[in-house]
């Protein structure tokens, strides 16, 4: 609206109501403010009509303001989660606005204030979370040098991480692996490009970016005197991120956070690099349609829990080079395996449930009744959990059955408070158990109207008054009260006060009647306000083990990973890969893990071998052939043993991998305006810029986005440069013949081609890999397949033919002839050679042509 709505001066011309919703809102202008009026949330103004638009709800008009109705839209208070699900999806934030004050006693407007806000990236509610992804808050910082500092934190588990990047690419990497919620930025933030695929994006003020102020908040958070133990402490870029995520959590929270215990430096000499566009081209846990179908992440994931599940994602995209935690997973996994004990851990895990994130809510205070049965029955599977991973002999699961010890006290304070299926909310009691609290128990038995009080007067009056049909009953409109039938109404004392007269009775009330009546009324509020008040109680108790649970969460997680890992080896007939200080990568048998699964047809399994001495394999074939296939499962294959994972080969032996780069296939960037070519060659750029002898390159198709002999040039010099200059452990597929020549001029490469067969004009794909080049690409057989045109191909072939024999070829100007000429006169020598007939010369006259031919030549 074109009026200032945040003036005083407007601000006192609206009704105390909408004065009273101004102020409020004065605070938080740039989120949805839903303004609790009795059964419903409101939103007025600019509010009103982004929500009509965002959640296709009704907008109407309530009052003026400047002489215009003021839009208004609601949604009703016991709906609002399903609509804050909505909101945050699309990366809105919300404050919660409720009453406060006593309504009897508020002259004017109730009070009302904000008591929470849920933005995408601090939501903790489970009805507002995809459980089996994580949900990150993120913050940027840009230094003076041009480098980044990165914080990202995942209140639902207490995970707090800095990393400082060089460049912009390694920001794209970084922030496509962690796919925040929600990322904070600076106002001076000028790269905005990086960040628009960020849904929930929010820009900050320039003080909450300051290096003091963020040290202060993180040693108060994590009461130290100093970060040096953490070992961040000169990650200065990093820092100031982070001390902008604690500001906003701070804000937004408004309680304490005691689950956030730490914070750690990522580094990257620790981890695999993937670069985007390797992210993308794997297909690691979406596809590149967007879905999650068809990606590694659906076949490895059989995990028993969310947090498990979580936890394999964070692993596949973060790879690490640590050789003896990778050794320490693998043993893991191989003792799960030979113990037979898959099944029986899943099934124990069932129970354990998604505890990290119960134990975020609990820390928050925010944990429901349901929560707590959760965290009980995660208590309760321990000790047969236990039981069952006593006879595996591994070190890793030893660790982990100490770090998830059972809580007896804290169990048995749960059995003795929660009754078994308790209600969503605590609002509506009937959470904490009978037993558990004596003051309790007689509340709610004085509101549950004691029956044996009312047993004992309704026995006296009848007594007293001689009528035995005499009854005391109750209602929610006029509480309770004795009824006598119209035939016996002349008995009723003159003590009694008629209170309702029905058809065939009269009801009255007595002032003991009454008296109980009220002691029961006021029994209910009394039993609710001291339930809720010893339900609270219960955070305090739980709240000395909350690091305890936070451990035992993650080692039960780590369990998980390693279970489902274990089960799809032995399901899939997977291979424990070697893991070596050589620069070798040596693959048995391997196979994509994720095409044998989707294929109708048995997968063709092939080796890899590459070495010092064999560092580059240039690999021919026709398309549909299976060259991309071969050169993603090598990435695949290598990327799945540094998270620890059995591998699908028959044998594996893999030396030092410092990054994996893939440059296979591309399309338009049309937001940026960049063509197939440019992101192709942008790509290209990253892997010569940034490869490294340890690296693992695939290539495929360089320099189809431009002409013949430029595409040549540049997948030659690529090749060359690749092999030469950086001795880059590389895939490199082309369809250009003549790179098949670099094999014979420079050491360490070798061709290798997939198999096919054609027969006739059609072609049968072997997907088998051999040593050598391919003898042709089939390009028109494949065509064929595809079904083009008869004709086409039939024309297509002639100008091969021709083209093949460096001839260039134009139709005749007769356009109804249709019929292809040459431009060129044979030249004497192919005259000569077209009038031989080598089975009729004697060896003199053989060898004279040969001296004839040399002449013309």
């Amino acid at each position: 609206m074109s009026i200032d709505l945040y003036s005083e001066h407007t601000i006192k011309q609206q009704t105390p109501m909408m004065q009273q919703y101004l102020r409020i809102k004065v605070e938080h202008q740039d989120i949805l403010l839903f303004y609790r009026m009795g059964d419903f949330y409101e939103l007025f103004f600019d509010d009103a009509i982004r929500a009509a638009q965002l959640l296709d709800i009704s907008q109407t008009h309530r009052g003026k303001a400047g002489g215009a109705p003021i839009p208004m839209a609601g949604v009703p208070y016991h709906a609002v989660e399903n609509y804050l699900a909505r909101l945050v999806q699309m990366g809105e934030s919300v404050a919660l606005c409720e009453q406060i004050g006593d309504p009897a006693t508020s002259k004017g407007p109730v009070e009302r204030k904000v008591v929470r806000i849920v933005t995408p990236g601090t939501v903790t509610d489970e009805a507002l979370l995809q459980e089996r992804q994580d949900n990150l808050l993120a913050s940027i910082w840009q230094n003076k040098q041009g480098h980044y500092g990165l914080a990202y934190l995942d209140i639902n588990s207490g995970s707090f991480n800095i990393v400082e990047l060089q460049t912009d690419e390694a920001l794209s990497s970084t922030l496509q692996r962690l796919q925040p919620a929600e990322l904070l930025y600076p106002e001076s933030f000028q790269n905005l490009y990086l960040i628009e695929q960020i849904k929930g994006c929010r820009r900050r003020p320039e003080w909450e970016f300051d290096l003091d102020t963020a040290k202060h908040l993180l040693c108060q958070q994590f009461n130290t005197k100093d970060l040096i133990g953490f070992g961040v402490e000169q990650a200065h870029t990093a820092l100031v991120a982070a001390g902008c995520v604690m500001q906003y959590i701070k804000d937004t929270q408004r309680t304490a956070l005691p689950h956030i215990r730490a914070i750690t430096l990522e580094k990257n000499e620790h981890a695999v690099i993937l670069d985007a566009a390797t992210r993308k081209n794997l297909e690691l846990t979406v596809n590149l349609s967007g879905s999650i179908d068809n990606t590694l992440a659906q076949v490895l994931d059989k995990t028993s829990t969310p947090m498990g599940s979580r936890l394999l994602k964070r692993r596949i995209h973060t790879p690490i080079r640590n050789r003896s935690e990778l050794n320490a997973r693998l043993s893991a996994i191989t003792s799960l395996i030979e113990s037979q004990l898959s099944i029986e851990v899943y099934d124990a895990l069932k129970h354990i449930g998604d505890i990290e994130r119960v134990v975020a809510r609990l820390a928050l205070c925010n944990a429901r009744p349901r929560d707590l049965t959760r965290l009980r029955s995660a208590l309760q599977a321990l000790a047969p959990l236990h039981t069952i991973l006593s006879d595996c002999n591994d070190a890793r699961i030893t660790q982990i059955c100490q770090q998830s010890t059972p809580l007896p006290r804290l169990q048995d304070l749960l059995e003795r408070a929660i009754i078994d299926n308790p209600p969503v909310l605590i609002r509506d009691g009937g959470v904490i158990a009978t037993g558990y609290n004596a003051d309790l128990d007689e509340w709610r038995s004085l509101s549950q109207g004691a029956t044996d009080i009312l047993d004992q007067l309704e026995e006296r009056e009848r007594e007293r008054t001689g009528i035995n049909t005499l009854k005391i009953g109750y209602n929610k409109v006029h509480g309770f009260y004795i009824e006598v039938s119209r035939a016996n109404s002349h008995l009723v004392p003159v003590e009694y006060i008629r209170r309702q007269t029905l058809k065939n009775n009269e009801r009255y009330i007595i002032p003991e009647l009454k008296e109980h009546e009220d002691k029961v009324l006021g029994s209910q509020s009394k039993a609710l306000a001291l339930e809720k008040q010893l339900y609270e109680q219960l955070f305090e108790f739980i709240a000395p083990y909350l690091e305890q649970l936070q451990i035992m969460a993650a080692a039960l997680a780590d369990l998980d990973v390693l279970n489902t890992l274990a089960e799809r080896a032995q399901t899939l007939d997977y291979c424990r890969p070697l893991l070596t200080e050589s620069d070798e990568i040596c693959i048995e048998a391997g196979r994509h893990p994720v095409v044998e699964q989707v294929s109708k047809d048995p997968f063709i399994a092939n080796p890899v071998h590459l070495s010092p001495q064999r560092k580059m394999l240039v690999i021919t074939g026709p398309n549909m052939g299976g060259k991309s296939t071969y050169m993603r499962q090598t990435a695949l294959i290598v990327l799945m043993a540094h998270i620890g994972s059995y591998v699908p080969a028959s044998h594996a032996t893999l030396g030092q991998v410092d990054r994996i780069f893939t440059r296979i296939g591309a399309s338009d960037d049309l937001a940026s305006g960049r063509s197939t070519f440019m992101v192709e060659m942008t790509e290209t750029a990253t892997i010569l810029n940034n490869a490294s002898h340890q690296s693992l390159v695939l290539m495929d198709e360089i320099g189809r986005g431009t002409s013949t002999y430029d595409g040549l040039s540049l997948a030659y010099a690529t090749a060359d440069y690749l092999s030469r200059k950086i001795n880059a452990k590389t895939l490199f597929a082309t369809h250009y013949f003549e790179l098949t020549e670099l094999a014979e001029q420079q050491n360490g490469l070798v061709n290798v081609h997939l198999d096919a067969v054609e027969h006739n004009d059609t072609i049968a794909f072997k997907h088998t890999v051999l040593d050598g080049a391919a003898s042709k690409s089939f390009g028109l057989q494949v065509a064929g397949l595809a079904g083009v045109p008869k004709d086409v191909l039939k024309v297509a072939k002639q100008k091969l033919t021709m083209l093949e024999n460096h001839q260039s070829v134009v139709e005749s100007a007769t356009p109804a002839q249709q019929t292809l000429v040459l431009t060129n006169e044979p030249s004497e020598l192919e005259l000569s050679i077209q009038s031989l007939d080598p089975d009729e010369l004697s060896p003199r006259e053989a060898h004279a042509m040969l001296y004839k031919l040399k002449k013309l030549l």
